[in-house]
């Protein structure tokens, strides 16, 4: 498969700028992978297709406020600082995305907050727009963090022109998120109300979480047409073994395992063992799923509706088959799916 086949035409007006006023009340595409039939339901409609001893994999990561604005030195000239991994807790040194980025060079300082008591120094280039920053603050690390998050603000992708709302550190995290390290929301997780999670309970589905801190390259475009040349950056992945223990259980049972999200299905497909069960894993991974690919572990998925030609796209391409994915996104766009972030859901059975 070649990047061009998922080039497909999206109106500007169908990119959510918003989410839903009630977090399980977007649209909910469903789609039969053996029948080729599609739905449209509701999201909490999710509950009738699925039954107990039914599995949830959910990646419980938490994302932190990334964004910061500082001001360089000598010109005061406004920068954007985006942080997506810190390097050494000790020295507080951080890869970051800069922009402007000709404006930031080796040596530069930056400075922060009206009091500009956090300071930063960029001590190396990485990418075009990649740097690494030292910070320098006075005050112990569990306090530098507080500065982080106080100067931070919530890391909306740049598609969304408006401005950060207070509403928006609320709504651009999953109500299950636990330990903080993405940069961006495993966004399928969103549509999850504590209403809807406690139904699921209640009718005896069970949860497997998985920590998937999500990078900025699940996002990054994908720039060659032969896709086996892309590679993913990245990204730190826990599986514990409560967690595996659910899913092999039920896949011995045969039950039906859901991936809620393209970062849980590629922590699955990251830590298969010879045996197609699942592993606990500690480490990193830069799995890039696209067609064809034979899935190991889940045989549902929950997902919202991608942009053209990302890598996204073609993992759920590689789950439903191209042709059906083709169909459905044709119909979304007719029907005016919301896509992306904020926008409505899409489940594969």
């Amino acid at each position: 498969m070649k990047l061009s086949h998922f080039n497909f035409e999206l109106p500007n007006e169908l990119l959510a700028e918003y989410p839903a006023e009630n977090r399980d009340e977007s649209k909910l595409m469903v789609v039969h992978r053996a029948t080729g039939k599609i739905e449209h339901k509701m999201f909490k409609d999710l509950i009738d297709y699925f039954d107990e001893g039914d599995v949830m994999v959910l990646n419980n990561t938490k994302v932190f406020p990334a964004r910061l604005y500082g001001n360089k030195e000598k010109t005061g000239a406004r920068i954007e600082v985006f942080l997506l991994r810190e390097l050494n807790e000790e020295q507080r040194l951080w890869d970051v995305l800069v922009d402007p980025a000709r404006k930031i060079r080796i040596g530069n300082k930056l400075y922060f907050g009206v009091d500009e008591t956090l300071v930063a120094e960029v001590i190396d280039n990485t990418t075009s727009r990649g740097r690494t920053l030292r910070f320098l603050y006075d005050g112990s690390y569990t306090d530098f963090r507080r500065k982080l998050k106080e100067l931070g603000e919530t890391p909306l992708p740049k598609y969304i022109k408006r401005k950060v709302e207070a509403e928006d550190e609320k709504r651009y995290q999953t109500i299950y998120a636990k330990h903080e390290g993405a940069v961006a929301a495993p966004t399928a997780g969103l549509h999850f109300s504590k209403h809807l999670l406690k139904r699921l309970e209640i009718k005896g589905i069970d949860f497997a979480e998985v920590t998937l801190h999500v990078g900025l390259g699940t996002f990054n475009p994908v720039e060659v047409e032969d896709l086996s040349k892309h590679k993913m950056d990245s990204e730190e992945l826990i599986i514990d073994e409560k967690a595996t223990e659910i899913v092999n259980a039920a896949k011995l049972k045969k039950r039906r395992i859901c991936a809620v999200g393209t970062t849980a299905m590629r922590a699955l497909e990251s830590a298969v063992s010879s045996q197609q069960t699942l592993n606990t894993f500690d480490g990193w991974t830069n799995k890039f799923v696209f067609p064809p690919y034979d899935f190991s572990i889940a045989n549902a998925m929950v997902t919202n509706f991608h942009l053209p030609k990302s890598t996204l796209l073609m993992m759920v391409s590689a789950f439903m088959g191209h042709d059906l994915m083709k169909k459905a996104y044709k119909e979304a766009i007719l029907e005016g799916y919301k896509f992306y972030s904020y926008g409505d859901a899409m489940l594969i059975i």
